[in-house]
């Protein structure tokens, strides 16, 4: 991984246990999940000009990873935070809207989003998110506090899964599912 003079790349130590996990689902033949990476444009490299020690973003990006689980379509942006909340700020508007675009079309779109120091990791779906979103714009609060994830979407670590959120997609599917009456 490129070096960068950025705080862009915030997050990729969770976003390699996640690819570790997409590894692992796949070899189980359980996902098809692809990290979408992060198009950028280098400026100043190396002397030797293999490490990129300056890079500006080409344009903005959709979300983190995008695939299919047993023929579901799903999206999802993986984000942490060190505190008791997450910041709206780290979540960007074309990524909501790209979200709610997947979701349209039947998708399952969601964050990820890994609560450092409580050690707590937890599944936000598209909808909850933009509840929190919309208060925000309208003058509420600008963060998500961990109490307003839903336990039922908890991410545990598994013994071969680093990051297991298959269950906490299955428990969205399955609200989904009773909301809909199916």
């Amino acid at each position: 991984m490129g070096y960068f003079k950025t705080r862009g790349l915030r997050g990729s130590g969770f976003e390699d246990l996640i690819n570790e996990t997409n590894r692992e689902y796949l070899a189980d033949g359980l996902a098809v999940i692809q990290k979408i990476p992060t198009p950028i444009t280098p400026v100043e490299m190396s002397s030797d000009h293999s490490v990129i020690t300056l890079a500006y973003f080409d344009k903005q990006s959709t979300v983190d990873y995008i695939g299919n689980i047993q023929g579901i379509p799903v999206c999802f942006d993986a984000k942490e935070t060190k505190g008791r909340s997450l910041a709206l700020s780290n979540i960007k508007q074309h990524q909501v809207d790209f979200m709610n675009a997947f979701s349209s079309q039947d998708g399952i779109a969601f964050i990820l989003v890994s609560f450092i120091d409580l050690e707590r990791c937890y599944v936000m779906d598209i909808e909850e998110l933009d509840r929190h979103w919309d208060a925000a714009s309208r003058g509420g609060r600008k963060s998500i506090p961990v109490e307003a994830f839903d336990d039922s979407l908890t991410v545990e670590r598994d013994h071969r899964y680093l990051v297991h959120y298959l269950p906490a997609v299955q428990a969205l599917l399955d609200k989904r599912n009773d909301k809909q009456g199916k």
